[in-house]
């Protein structure tokens, strides 16, 4: 099997279409002989910070001296950084022989699995394979019915900040969605949660209890942010004073500051993670594609952000760093997105709008996108027909004054990338 068949088989349309469930992965890696029971886990889910979070932690456990895997998503540039262990992507080669050892199993399914079960085993196959100490597992979509809930009490539960998303899947209200994100919270379990929106608080507060799980909210009024330079922000946390985390958003100390206090969790748990280790896996954390400097002078930032809450946030953010700018936003979203919602946060901020088409199916297409902030704030907003010609007109129309922030769609990141640094 060669890498290009293994991801059309991973990709295949087949897999689509399946109703929300744990049987399938179940049934698959009880086929593989289990993977996950020879494996102990940090689980992360969440609404917004989920990969920060997860990046941090497998930085701060790599640093302590444990072999650690991190399975996130989606990837930026290549499928196979969705599996990494101790920071490196899985290999071309060991993608397909996994692939090929998960195929038979999976093909002799009557239920067959979906992509995102197929995807689950095969990382679980690897991370158990190579040995791994423990394993970083951020959740695809929801909680409770989400594949990597396959898996046993974790050694720590991390639940990030919660806001709606994915309401068609999950629920149009936060109870509904903070209910679906507890739900990887087991009997015993011990869980960390970035707390701070009420109505979602009580609902994690009363799993927790019913699972007899105990329950962390960080202090957050022992973080204090110290400076925003250019190349990190110098932030302190609870005794840990003058870090200098390498990730530029202003929402990242709190993230950071979440995995700071989970590490200590698992210390509380027979871990052994030094406070120098703690250190070092903040300060050196890497986690490309959200509010990333491509440029300094006039900025070029990268953004993931993809739904309203994100979008506040990078406003936000732009705000804090670039007081005064503003900005030529390089746009482009799902079509099942509030667009709208993402839309208003930027007006204020917006010198105008370029507009692009991300390469998913999913994509609302970037003259529609246009048309919706016209529409809406009165501001020139600039369709774009490949994301190379939209960076392009996006540097063109940039200002010494001014910058550019590409934002909206993970999905676009490689690409956006990729044409930026071609001009730089």
């Amino acid at each position: 099997m060669t890498y290009e068949e293994a991801l059309a088989y991973i990709h295949s349309t087949h897999w689509q279409g399946k109703r929300p469930g744990l049987n399938r992965v179940r049934e698959l890696l009880g086929r593989l002989g289990d993977p996950q029971q020879r494996l102990r886990f940090v689980h992360v889910a969440g609404t917004n910070g989920k990969g920060s979070v997860c990046a941090c932690m497998a930085s701060v456990l790599q640093a302590a001296g444990y072999r650690t895997g991190c399975f996130t998503s989606p990837f930026l540039e290549r499928f196979n950084e969705r599996f990494q262990i101790d920071g490196v992507p899985i290999s071309d080669e060991a993608l397909c022989r996994l692939t090929e050892r998960v195929r038979p199993a999976a093909d002799q399914m009557e239920d067959a699995p979906n992509e995102f079960d197929l995807i689950t085993a095969l990382a679980l196959v690897w991370f158990a394979d190579e040995g791994c100490d423990i394993v970083v597992l951020e959740v695809g979509l929801g909680g409770t019915l989400d594949p990597t809930n396959v898996i046993d009490c974790p050694d720590l539960a991390v639940i990030t900040a919660l806001g709606l998303d994915h309401t068609r899947q999950l629920g149009d209200t936060l109870p509904e969605i903070a209910g679906a994100k507890a739900g990887i919270i087991k009997p015993g379990g011990q869980v960390v949660y970035y707390g701070g929106a009420p109505e979602a608080d009580e609902v994690v507060r009363r799993v927790c209890r019913e699972q007899g799980a105990a329950l962390t909210v960080p202090d957050w009024s022992r973080l204090e942010v110290l400076a925003w330079e250019p190349d990190c922000t110098l932030m302190s946390y609870d005794g840990l004073d003058g870090l200098r985390l390498p990730l530029l958003a202003a929402y990242q100390p709190r993230n950071a500051a979440l995995a700071v206090t989970g590490a200590r969790l698992l210390r509380d748990r027979g871990w052994h993670i030094p406070e120098a280790a703690i250190r070092q896996g903040i300060e050196t954390v890497r986690w490309p594609g959200r509010f990333e400097l491509l440029r300094r002078e006039p900025p070029f930032l990268l953004d993931g952000a993809h739904n309203p809450q994100g979008v506040r946030a990078t406003a936000e953010s732009l705000r804090l760093r670039y007081p005064g700018r503003r900005f030529v936003f390089l746009m482009g979203v799902m079509a099942d997105k509030d667009a709208a919602s993402m839309i208003a946060p930027l007006a204020p901020l917006a010198e105008e709008f370029v507009t692009v088409t991300p390469p998913s199916p999913r994509s609302l297409p970037a003259d529609t996108l246009a048309e919706e902030i016209r529409r809406r704030t009165g501001l020139p907003a600039r369709a774009c027909g490949s994301i190379e010609e939209g960076v392009e007109l996006a540097l063109g129309r940039c200002r010494p004054d001014t910058g550019v922030c590409a934002l909206g769609s993970l999905y676009f990141s490689a690409a956006i990338r990729q044409a930026a640094n071609a001009r730089f």
